[in-house]
Formats: C-alpha cells, sequence, structure tokens
C-alpha cells in the first residue's frame, strides 16, 4: 500500500493495517538542537517565501525577516501529523528519513478567507520587533528574539460597519475562480496522480478558528452577548464561502479528508460554553459537513488544543469523525477516549512532556499508544510540537519504540 491507501485503511478502522509514522511537528529550535547533537544534516528546512493563500502563506513576512535559511525557534517544522502547506511553515526530511518516518500528507491549497487578500505592509520595525499587516488584514506584532507566531494587535473585523466592508469587497460569491493559485492546473495533475493523503481546510478554517482568528478573541467573546445577530452572518456567510469554494475543488480533485482548525480549548476546558458551541457553531458545522459528505469526503478531523472532553460529543453529533492531537497534560486521556467514543479517529495523544525525561519515562507513556493502535483508527505521535528540551538520543529511543509497536500490529 502507499501512504494514501494505509491512511485510509488506519482511518477505516482496520487494525490488521499498520499505522502511520508520522510526528505534529517540531519547534524551529528543536530541530537546531538535534543538528547539533548529530542528527545528519541533508536538507535543511527552508521557508517557504511565496506567497499564495492565506492557510499556506501567513506569517511569511515575521519568518523571513533574516532570509528563507535562518530557521526561527518558535516556527513550527512540518512532520507529517500537520498538513502542509500551513502558516509559512518548513518541511522537516532529515529527522523523518534517519527515523524512517512516512511523507506528509498535503492542504490543498486555496483561499479560503479574504479574496483579493490583503497587501503585507511594514508598520514599524526595530531591531526587537516587526509590526505589520498581513494578508488576512490583521495587524501583527512579532517579537524577533522570542520568533514565535506574531501576537494579534488590530483585526479586520470590529463591528457592523467593517464587516460589511470587508464582506462586500473580500467575500462575494462571484469571483470563486480568484481564490485559486496560478499553478492550480499543475496542483490538479499533481492532486489526481498522488500516493499522499490529500485534505482541504486547514488553518485558520473551523467556526470558532476563523472568527476569533479575524476578530481577536475578546471581541468574538463580546460579540456573541452584544451582536449575536451579526456572529451569524459572519458564520453563514464563511459557510457559503466555504461551500462554493469545496464545489469548485471537489469537481476537479477527489480529497480524502477535511481538517478544521479550532483551538477553542484550555487547560480545563473549552473557551465558550457549550450553549455557546451550540448555538453559533453547530448548525453550520452540519451544513458543511453534510455538503462535504454527499461528495464523497468522510473523514471530518478538528484541531483543537486543550481539554476537549466535554466537546467531543456535540462535534460528533454533527458529523467530525476524529480529533487530534490530544494533549495529555491538559487531561486528554487516549484509552478513555476511546472507551467513550469507539469510533472516533484519533491522531496524537503521546505526552510530548514525558519524551525528555528519559527511556523509563518514554516506556510509560507509550503504555496507553500501545493499547490504543490495538483498536485502529488511531495514528499516534507526540500531542504537539515537540519541543526543544527534547534532546535528540531521546527522540530517537522514543520514535524508534513507537515505529516498532507500530511495526508489530
Amino acid at each position: 500500500m502507499n501512504l494514501r491507501e494505509r491512511f485510509l485503511e488506519v482511518m477505516g478502522f482496520n487494525s490488521n493495517v499498520h499505522s502511520i509514522k508520522w510526528e505534529f511537528g517540531y519547534w524551529g529550535e528543536t530541530v537546531k538542537n538535534w543538528y547539533a547533537s548529530g542528527l545528519p544534516c541533508n536538507n535543511y528546512p527552508t521557508l517557504p517565501t511565496e506567497v499564495t493563500t492565506p492557510t499556506s502563506s501567513l506569517y511569511i513576512p515575521a519568518w523571513t525577516y533574516r532570509g528563507p535559511n535562518v530557521l526561527p525557534n518558535g516556527i513550527g517544522v512540518m512532520a507529517g501529523g500537520l498538513y502542509w502547506p500551513t502558516q509559512g511553515f518548513p518541511i522537516d526530511t532529515d529527522a523523518r528519513d534517519f527515523m524512517k518516518m512516512d511523507g506528509m500528507q498535503r492542504m490543498v491549497d486555496v483561499n479560503l478567507h479574504f479574496c483579493p487578500m490583503f497587501e503585507s505592509r511594514v508598520i514599524q520595525q526595530d531591531e526587537d520587533s516587526l509590526t505589520y499587516t498581513d494578508i488576512d488584514g490583521v495587524t501583527r506584532k512579532f517579537l524577533k528574539e522570542q520568533a514565535t507566531i506574531p501576537a494579534g494587535m488590530d483585526w479586520p473585523i470590529k463591528d457592523k460597519a467593517s464587516w460589511e466592508k470587508v464582506k462586500s469587497e473580500r467575500l462575494r460569491l462571484d469571483n470563486i475562480k480568484d481564490r485559486f493559485p496560478s499553478n492550480w492546473a499543475e496542483l490538479v495533475k499533481e492532486y489526481n496522480s498522488r500516493d499522499y493523503p490529500l485534505a482541504i481546510g486547514g488553518y485558520p478554517f473551523g467556526m470558532f478558528g476563523t472568527p476569533s482568528h479575524l476578530l481577536g478573541y475578546q471581541n468574538l467573546f463580546e460579540m456573541y452577548y452584544d451582536d449575536p445577530a451579526l456572529v451569524h452572518d459572519i458564520q453563514n456567510t464563511f459557510t457559503e464561502l466555504w461551500i462554493a469554494v469545496f464545489e469548485e475543488v471537489l469537481a476537479q480533485v477527489e480529497v480524502d479528508h477535511v481538517h478544521f482548525w479550532e483551538d477553542i480549548s484550555m487547560g480545563k476546558g473549552p473557551m465558550v460554553s457549550l450553549k455557546t458551541v451550540r448555538e453559533f457553531m453547530l448548525p453550520y458545522y452540519k451544513r458543511l459537513i453534510d455538503f462535504l459528505k454527499a461528495r464523497g469526503v468522510k473523514i471530518i478531523l478538528l484541531d483543537t488544543d486543550g481539554d476537549c472532553n466535554s466537546l467531543i460529543p456535540l462535534y460528533m453529533e454533527v458529523g467530525v469523525t476524529g480529533m487530534y492531537p490530544f494533549e495529555t497534560h491538559c487531561g486528554m486521556d487516549i484509552v478513555k477516549v476511546r472507551k467513550e467514543y469507539p469510533k472516533l479517529q484519533m491522531m496524537g495523544g503521546v505526552p510530548k512532556g514525558e519524551i525528555a525525561k528519559g527511556r523509563d519515562a518514554i516506556d510509560r507513556a507509550l503504555g496507553p499508544v500501545e493499547e490504543v493502535l490495538k483498536t485502529g483508527g488511531y495514528i499516534p505521535f507526540g500531542d504537539h510540537f515537540i519541543p526543544p528540551d527534547v534532546g535528540w538520543e531521546d527522540f530517537r529511543y522514543y520514535r524508534g519504540k513507537l515505529n516498532e509497536m507500530i511495526d508489530r500490529r
């Protein structure tokens, strides 16, 4: 089987098929530490510089301020479990090849947000920081020493007037083909002859992820109460847009799965009430997921960090079939989740914080993984980006043990 075929079998709960050898990803500092500790450097991660769509190209001005060959400490480096392209992140191949892991899943590169995109422009730059407006209209501040995802400072949607302006100018349904990159015809040929899993959606596409991204969290939280009709109009407008875009994609390409990016949960549960989720999100999930499933997209994956235990039944109610990355330090127990939801597809769930504690801790951390692997429908990897305190030798031991578990199934 090729990678695509194996992915579909694993997600279909065929426990006789070996699971996929992916990691969610690594922080840039982690990869640089590994190179300094013995990882052979054959293909140093190179930063993307070409702007195509918001999904693939957000944050490029920040990441590349020192050039495409300087890896920021706080950038994500892709390793399969998180789709690519996304957020201007580069791909790892050196750790992958050394540990004999599988290649990437891919994301259809299409614009799911503002079209035309905003013009990226630098507002202020000094030795410590870069303040700029990105292609999604969000003004961000990038701290150069910290070098993590830039923090939002101002957002394109503030109220009804600003919403009506961007809605009329940048969320029209009569220019759908302008949302596809200039090399779309070449991509269609590649997609249709692929041997890797192909998804649609991605960052920042979601019923919570998109409005929080374009309004800012506090503004959205207040708007749920102060102007619920406006929130519903935002949700309805994007849902109609996404259906129109996906209609065009699916007419030309067969895709394997969809990824919603939500990051709706914190360490002790969701950031909003379940009532808010039910009122402002579930109807739009259902409409979009029903559309996708009717057109053959059967695997519906949702990405949220934190403690999402209370959200799982709500998401499954509207057709979500799988979730990730199941952060264990926030109380996500993959064995418990599997027992409660036997047919929920899962990815992640390996406590990344335990990998730095040595072999005994790694062995204990992998115990639940071995149990859930027996059930199928599970792709194990670290429960977010592998942090810099995980040394190369500990990672090699962890990944080798995990690979052996996968091979035994």
